[in-house]
C-alpha cells in the first residue's frame, strides 16, 4: 500500500510512505524517484541490520524499531524489531516497512501537516527519535524482570526457572545492544559536528541515552548471572562438606563394625557378655573424638 504522508499543504518536498508493499509497487516507486537498484534489493531484505548509504541524488538508511514481542521466549533481531528502510534526498523521504508503525502518522499529523518539518531531513529526525523511544518500554520491562531475578537468586527461591529467564533476557539485551550499535553512524551522519542543530542534538542526546540505558542493563544481567552461578557453586560446595563431615564420622565406625562382622572362631570378645556394650562404648568414644576434633579445627 502507497501512502502520502506529506499531506496537501506540503509544497517542498514529498513523503512516500510504503506499507507492506507488492515487488510491483516498490519498482514503480524505485524508476519513479530513481532508487539504487542495490539499495531496493536492500530495503526488501527483512532482516537486514541498520546501515547508512549514500547513493547519487539521496541517501539510504535503514532502521530498525522495537516491536511488541508475540512470544516471551523472542529473542532475534527479526522477532524483537521492525525494519523500516529510508530514501532521502532534498526533496523526497520514502519509507518502506513491512508491518504498521504507528509514529509514522503521528509524525505526518503532529510534525508535517503542521508546517513544522520544513524539509526531509527534519522527518528523517523524528521518525529517528521515535525509532530510539520505541526502545524505551522494553528498557522499563527488561529492569522489572532483572529486579524480579535478582530478588529470586538473593532469597533462594525455587519456584523459578533462572537460567532460562536470564538466558532469554540477556539475548533481548545483546540484540538491542547490537542494533543501537550499528545505529551510531546513522546519528553521526544526521548529527554531524558541524551541521547540528536544536532536533539533531535531541536525537543524539536520545541515543546515548538509550545506549547508556542498556550497556547498565546487561551488565546488570552478566553480573547476576556470575552471582547465580556463584551461589550455585557456593550451594553445592556446602552440600559436599556436610556429606563429607557424615562420611568421616561413619568411616571408623564402619571399620569397627567390619571387624566385628568377620566369622573367625577365635575372637574373645564375640563369647564375652560385655562384648556388644564394649563395641557401642567404642563406637561412641570414636564418634567423639571426631567431633572433638572437627571443633578444634572449626570444620563444624
Amino acid at each position: 500500500m502507497i501512502r502520502n504522508l506529506s499531506g496537501d499543504n506540503c509544497t517542498n518536498y514529498e513523503w512516500i510512505d510504503l506499507l507492506a508493499p507488492e515487488h510491483g509497487e516498490v519498482h514503480e516507486i524505485a524508476t519513479k524517484y530513481g532508487l539504487h537498484e542495490e539499495s531496493v534489493n536492500d530495503c526488501l531484505q527483512p532482516g537486514h541490520l541498520p546501515k547508512f548509504e549514500r547513493f547519487k541524488g539521496y541517501t539510504f538508511i535503514i532502521l530498525r524499531v522495537y516491536y511488541p514481542e508475540k512470544d516471551e521466549e523472542a529473542d532475534t533481531v527479526q522477532e524483537l524489531t521492525n525494519k523500516i528502510a529510508i530514501f532521502i534526498s532534498d526533496t523526497f523521504i520514502i519509507t518502506l516497512h513491512r508491518n504498521e508503525w504507528k509514529p509514522l502518522q503521528q509524525i505526518s499529523e503532529e510534525f508535517v501537516t503542521s508546517g513544522e518539518c520544513k524539509n526531509p531531513a527534519h522527518v528523517l529526525t523524528e521518525i529517528v527519535n521515535a525509532a530510539l523511544h520505541s526502545f524505551d518500554e522494553p528498557g522499563t520491562r527488561l529492569t522489572k524482570h532483572i529486579e524480579f531475578y535478582e530478588e529470586q537468586v538473593f532469597l533462594k527461591e525455587r519456584n523459578v526457572s533462572f537460567l532460562k529467564g536470564l538466558y532469554f533476557i540477556k539475548r533481548k539485551l545483546d540484540v538491542i545492544k547490537r542494533l543501537l550499535l550499528l545505529s551510531h553512524d546513522i546519528i553521526d551522519k544526521i548529527d554531524p559536528r558541524d551541521g547540528s542543530n536544536a532536533y539533531t542534538r535531541e536525537c543524539r542526546d536520545l541515543y546515548v541515552k538509550q545506549q547508556s540505558i542498556y550497556d547498565s542493563l546487561l551488565e546488570q544481567t552478566n553480573q547476576l548471572l556470575n552471582i547465580y552461578f556463584n551461589i550455585s557453586a557456593q550451594r553445592t560446595n556446602e552440600t559436599m562438606r556436610v556429606l563429607t563431615i557424615f562420611s568421616v564420622f561413619f568411616m571408623p565406625l564402619t571399620f569397627i563394625v567390619g571387624v566385628y562382622g568377620m566369622n573367625f572362631q577365635f575372637m574373645p570378645e564375640l563369647k564375652q557378655t560385655w562384648g556388644y556394650p564394649a563395641a557401642m562404648a567404642l563406637m561412641a568414644i570414636v564418634t567423639m573424638l571426631v567431633y572433638v576434633w572437627f571443633k578444634k579445627k572449626k570444620w563444624m
